[in-house]
């Protein structure tokens, strides 16, 4: 009994020990298994260069509404304001870091222009009829001239027909029509005057013409209050500038649509007298700069190039006549002044030149004085990188003018643009705009045209027109900051480039631009 009493111990002992193991085994193969995750390195966060961190949203924005504010009443050529808002700017390149470049130690460049304006001696008389200037009748051209003729009537003239028309010394009169004129362009109404005169002047000069007047169609009638401010203030150019007045010695002007009847009066003679009054205006240009690190290179300069001013105060738009034009050109002065803040954080090898051009709105003058008369020698200058208008339409657009022929004078230079956009902004390149036959003719509304005509490599960064352009509508507000952040960008690493590599960009051989 006692044998059986310890038989069945040993029984239940080992039932118990067999159980606890079963349960372990279990309980190991329900326990979820641990897999080893190999810890990953920690990523280093992307090193911006020390330059580009020099181009910030915030700057950009705070000098692009004080420059486009109402403060500098449109920035007019030849107007103490053009000169208020050159101070400003000229305090600001000094804050940048920028060294005076201009005349005399100064960051200012003096030129004059000279204003050629229609005197109010002017003089139109058909019959025993005086014509008011500006009221009923519109100067199409500024020019002196003179004519005591007969007047013919052509009516809508059809051109087959004018053979038969004897205008030897007569004062042809025309109803004028849109057929055959391109309005699709920029700015259609007010620029309808000069492109009824391309159509109709020229044939009716050969024909031998005395006088042309113009009689005004629907379109004409709408733009004629349009038209007159920029009428009224005549045509600029520098005071040695060989187009300050135009060559053509004949009247040439608008009437009213109502003076149709009176015209076709059998016997009507002209007596006109257009005289002309000049006055010269200052203007300047900014220029600053930032030397080189190489002791060789740093004799050579990247031109950054813009334009300050703009169209002062004219035809009101919804109340509102001061023209600020913060995208024209604003947004570029702007940009030269953080791209100089750029530079000043770290040189290139080659110097950087800055220059604030003035009077581009009365054509380009400002970059023609200083394209001929440089602050440092002109064979010093390797390459022009101009923008105007870079800060409005589609965010990832953008345009590079002087990339292709026959524009393009430097495929070096372009390369090189192209390369940073590539590596940088990503802009997709609109390339109509530079084609020849594009009907805005915009390669050669821009600051970087007398360069390229100069011989220097030159190229034009822009985000192309809106409809704001040339209106009170062009406000600070309406800018995209990011946008002209980019684009300013795209303009500070091309300029590095230019101004890092060992050679300077070269001129394409036979460049010869269209007109």
């Amino acid at each position: 009994m006692r044998f059986k009493i310890i038989g069945f111990g040993f029984l239940v002992l080992f039932l118990f020990s067999a159980f606890s193991v079963s349960a372990q085994r279990r309980h190991r193969r329900r326990a979820p298994v641990k897999k080893h995750v190999p810890v990953k390195a920690p990523v280093p966060p992307k090193v911006v260069p020390m330059p580009l961190l020099a181009i910030k949203e915030a700057d950009l924005r705070t000098d692009l509404f004080a420059l486009a504010d109402n403060h500098f009443r449109g920035r007019e050529a030849g107007t103490l304001d053009e000169m208020k808002a050159s101070v400003w700017l000229a305090d600001q390149a000094r804050a940048a870091g920028l060294k005076p470049a201009g005349d005399d130690g100064t960051y200012f460049q003096f030129f004059n222009i000279r204003r050629n304006r229609l005197s109010p001696n002017t003089r139109i008389q058909v019959g025993d009829s005086t014509f008011q200037l500006w009221q009923s009748a519109l100067i199409a051209q500024t020019a002196p001239g003179e004519a005591n003729a007969p007047i013919i009537y052509l009516g809508k003239e059809d051109w087959d027909n004018l053979n038969t028309v004897d205008l030897q010394g007569k004062a042809a009169a025309i109803q004028v029509d849109e057929e055959g004129i391109n309005l699709q362009v920029s700015l259609a109404e007010r620029r309808y005057p000069s492109l009824v005169m391309r159509k109709y002047s020229a044939e009716l000069i050969k024909r031998g013409a005395a006088a042309i007047i113009f009689i005004a169609d629907a379109r004409a009638e709408k733009s004629w209050n349009q038209v007159v401010p920029q009428l009224k203030r005549g045509l600029y150019d520098l005071e040695d500038g060989p187009n300050a007045v135009l060559t053509t010695k004949l009247p040439i002007f608008w009437v009213h649509n109502l003076a149709q009847t009176f015209l076709q009066t059998p016997n009507l003679q002209l007596n006109a007298k257009i005289e002309i009054e000049q006055f010269d205006y200052p203007s300047v240009n900014i220029v600053g700069k930032i030397i080189g690190n190489d002791p060789i290179l740093s004799k050579e300069y990247v031109v950054f190039s813009g334009h300050q001013d703009h169209d002062g105060i004219r035809y009101a738009y919804d109340q509102d006549s001061i023209y600020n034009g913060a995208d024209d050109n604003a947004t570029v002065a702007v940009a030269l002044l953080a791209i100089a803040r750029a530079f000043k954080e770290q040189s290139g090898k080659r110097s950087a030149i800055f220059v604030w051009h003035g009077a581009e709105e009365r054509g380009l003058l400002g970059s023609k004085w200083f394209s001929a008369h440089p602050t440092v020698p002109k064979k010093s200058l390797v390459a022009v990188l101009n923008a105007d208008m870079i800060g409005r339409n589609a965010p990832d657009s953008a345009a590079l003018l002087g990339a292709q022929s026959p524009h393009r004078n430097s495929q070096d230079l372009v390369n090189m643009a192209l390369e940073a956009n590539k590596e940088g902004t990503q802009f997709k390149l609109d390339t109509l705009w530079d084609q020849p036959n594009h009907v805005e003719g915009w390669y050669f509304r821009s600051d970087h045209l007398p360069y390229a005509r100069a011989g220097i490599p030159a190229i034009f960064f822009t985000t192309l027109l809106h409809p704001d352009y040339h209106t009170p509508r062009d406000e600070a507000s309406r800018i995209d900051i990011r946008k002209l952040t980019q684009m300013t960008l795209w303009m500070y690493r091309t300029g590095a480039k230019v101004a890092n590599s060992i050679l300077r960009p070269k001129l394409d051989p036979n460049f010869k631009l269209e007109r």
